[in-house]
C-alpha cells in the first residue's frame, strides 16, 4: 500500500469517528484491527461522507436563519369570525388558519382609533407614557417618528430594518392608507408616515390613484374623497376581487413574496387590508352569500345612558338605502350587519390568498404569520355603531399568532394587549439590532405560545379621551379621569355577555376596588 493511500485511510478513520458505523463499514475489509480501502474505494467513499457533511450543514444553516414576518393588519376588524365562534360569519380562510395558530379570544388594543392603536403597536409604547391617543401621532406634534435614525430604533418594522430583514409595507399598517402623508383630499407633502421603517413601499393605487381613495374606495375609480359627493353606506356591484382596492392589496402581497423568497434576506412585509372599514363595499357576491344565513340582531337595544357613549356619527354621517332611525329598526340594523359581514368575507378570501401562496413557496415554514385587527366595531351593540368608545366591544379584535414550530393550534382566554405584539416578535425573532428608542410596555406572549404559561398579564388597560379602562378576566371598569384624579366610575360584568350595558358600580365592590387600583398604579 503507498503512502498516500495510507493517509487517505488515516484521514477515513478520523471521519468515521464522527459519523455511524453501522452501514458505512458494512463492506469494508478489516486486517490485524486496521481498515484498508483502495484508491476508488476511498474516493467514492469521501463523495459520500462530503454528501452527508453537506446536508448536516444546510439543515443547521436552515435552523439557524432568521424567520420571517408577515403581519397582516385588517381595518375595524371586531372578532366576527368562525374561529371565534361568530356561527354566521363566513371566514374560511381565517378559521383555517386557527388550527395552525394561537387565537387570542382576549386581546384588546391600547385605544379605540385607528392611528392610535397601530401607533402603540408599532413603537410598543402605552399611551400612559407617549400621549398618542390621536390619529395624527406618527406625524404631528411631540409623539411623531423623527425623520433622522437615532441610536435606538423608532419604530417595529425600522428594528428590524436595522437588523437585516428586507421591510416592505402593502396598504395601511400605520395610519395612512400607504405609509405617505396625504390630506383626505390629496394635499400634502407625501412624507413617509415612519421614516426609516421600509425598504419600499408597495400600495397598489388602481384606478383611485392616490392612497386615501384606495382606502374609500367605491367601484369604477370612485371614492368618497374625490370632489363628487359619493357617500353610500353600503355598494356590492363588482365581479372580480380585484376590481376593488384589498384585491389588489393581495395581488401586490403575492408578487412581493415570490421576490422576497429569491432574496438572501429575511423580510417582514406589513400588509395592511382596508375593509370592514366603512364604507361597507364588496363584491356581489359577497353580499349574496349571506341570502340565507339568519344573522341575529343585536342583543340589547333598550336606552342606556353613559358619558361615553356617542351618537355613531361615523356611521350615520353616509347615506343608506333605508331610513335613518335611532335606534336602527330590525330590517335596517340586519342591512348593516349583513353588510359588514360581507366585507369580512371579502378580506378573509384575501388573506385566504396571501397564506396560499406562503404554502406554495416554502415561505411558511420559516414565517411567523401575525393577523391583528386594530380595534373592535359596535354593530348596534348597546346602541352604538362604530369604535370610538371605551367599552368592550370597540377595544376587542382580533389576534392571532402562527410560528413556524406550531403544528396544532389552540385557542386561548390570555389577557392580551396590542402592546405585546412588539415584544413578542423580538421573543420569537431574536433580531441582532434590539435597540429601541423608547423602552418597550408591553409583555412578550411567547410563554402562552410555547405553552409555558396560561398568562402573562392579569388585567388589559385601554384608553379612550379622558377615560382609562381596565379589564379583568370577567369585568372591565371604565373611569373618567380629570386633573389626575378618577371623578365617574362605570363597572360591567362581562362574565355571561360581552356587550352588556348593565352598570353594576357601587362602593364597597372587591372587583371595583380591584380594578381602581389598576388605573391608580397605571397613571
Amino acid at each position: 500500500m503507498t503512502l498516500e493511500t495510507r493517509e487517505q485511510n488515516k484521514n477515513l478513520e478520523l471521519l468515521l469517528n464522527y459519523l455511524p458505523k453501522d452501514d458505512i463499514l458494512r463492506n469494508m475489509e478489516y486486517k490485524k484491527n486496521r481498515l484498508y480501502l483502495s484508491i476508488a474505494e476511498f474516493n467514492a467513499m469521501r463523495l459520500m461522507i462530503v454528501s452527508i457533511i453537506l446536508t448536516f450543514s444546510m439543515t443547521f444553516s436552515m435552523a439557524s436563519e432568521k424567520p420571517n414576518i408577515l403581519f397582516i393588519a385588517v381595518d375595524d376588524l371586531r372578532p366576527e369570525l368562525g374561529c371565534y365562534g361568530v356561527k354566521y360569519a363566513l371566514s374560511p380562510n381565517l378559521d383555517q388558519f386557527a388550527k395552525t395558530a394561537v387565537t387570542f379570544r382576549n386581546h384588546y388594543v391600547q385605544v379605540s382609533t385607528c392611528g392610535a392603536s397601530r401607533y402603540a403597536l408599532l413603537t410598543g409604547r402605552s399611551p400612559s407614557n407617549s400621549g398618542a391617543v390621536q390619529n395624527h401621532a406618527f406625524y404631528r406634534g411631540k409623539t411623531a417618528i423623527q425623520d433622522k435614525q437615532l441610536p435606538g430604533a423608532q419604530s417595529m418594522p425600522e428594528l428590524f430594518k436595522r437588523s437585516g430583514y428586507e421591510t416592505v409595507l402593502i396598504g395601511k399598517i400605520s395610519h395612512t392608507a400607504d405609509g405617505r402623508v396625504y390630506s383626505y383630499n390629496g394635499q400634502g407633502t407625501g412624507k413617509h408616515e415612519m421614516p426609516g421603517a421600509w425598504n419600499r413601499l408597495s400600495t397598489p393605487m388602481g384606478q383611485w390613484k392616490r392612497g386615501w381613495g384606495i382606502f374609500f374606495a367605491y367601484a369604477d375609480g370612485k371614492h368618497r374623497e374625490d370632489g363628487q359627493g359619493h357617500k353610500n353606506l353600503m355598494q356590492f356591484t363588482v365581479e372580480k376581487d380585484t376590481d376593488l382596492p384589498d384585491g389588489l392589496l393581495a395581488e401586490s402581497a403575492i408578487s412581493e413574496l415570490t421576490k422576497l423568497k429569491a432574496g438572501k434576506k429575511p423580510f417582514f412585509m406589513g400588509l395592511g387590508f382596508f375593509k370592514p372599514h366603512l364604507p361597507f363595499v364588496a363584491p356581489k357576491k359577497d353580499w349574496d352569500a349571506f341570502e340565507k344565513i339568519t344573522i341575529p340582531d343585536p342583543e340589547d337595544r333598550k336606552p342606556f345612558d353613559s358619558p361615553y357613549k356617542h351618537s355613531s356619527g361615523e356611521f350615520f354621517k353616509y347615506s343608506t338605502p333605508y331610513e335613518k332611525k335611532r335606534p336602527l329598526n330590525h330590517k335596517s340594523a340586519n342591512m348593516a350587519r349583513r353588510a359588514y359581514l360581507a366585507c369580512v368575507r371579502y378580506v378573509d378570501r384575501q388573506i385566504g390568498k396571501v397564506l396560499q401562496h406562503l404554502e406554495r413557496t416554502g415561505l411558511a415554514k420559516n414565517t411567523v404569520v401575525v393577523v391583528w385587527g386594530d380595534h373592535g366595531w359596535h354593530l348596534g351593540d348597546a346602541q352604538q355603531w362604530g369604535k370610538h368608545t371605551p367599552f368592550e366591544i370597540a377595544n376587542r379584535s382580533v389576534l392571532m399568532i402562527r410560528t413556524p414550530d406550531v403544528k396544532i393550534g389552540f385557542s386561548t382566554n390570555a389577557l392580551a394587549e396590542t402592546l405585546d405584539i412588539y415584544p413578542t416578535l423580538l421573543d420569537l425573532c431574536e433580531p441582532e439590532f434590539n435597540e429601541t428608542h423608547y423602552p418597550l410596555d408591553g409583555i412578550s406572549l411567547g410563554p402562552v405560545l410555547r405553552g409555558e404559561k396560561e398568562s402573562v398579564r392579569e388585567y388589559a388597560t385601554s384608553y379612550w379621551k379622558d377615560s382609562i379602562s381596565i379589564r379583568s378576566k370577567t369585568h372591565r371598569l371604565v373611569a373618567k379621569i380629570k386633573n389626575g384624579k378618577i371623578i365617574n366610575k362605570e363597572l360591567y360584568d362581562l362574565s355571561e355577555r360581552l356587550d352588556t350595558v348593565e352598570n353594576i358600580s357601587s362602593e364597597g365592590s372587591a372587583i371595583e376596588e380591584e380594578l381602581t387600583k389598576q388605573i391608580s398604579n397605571t397613571n
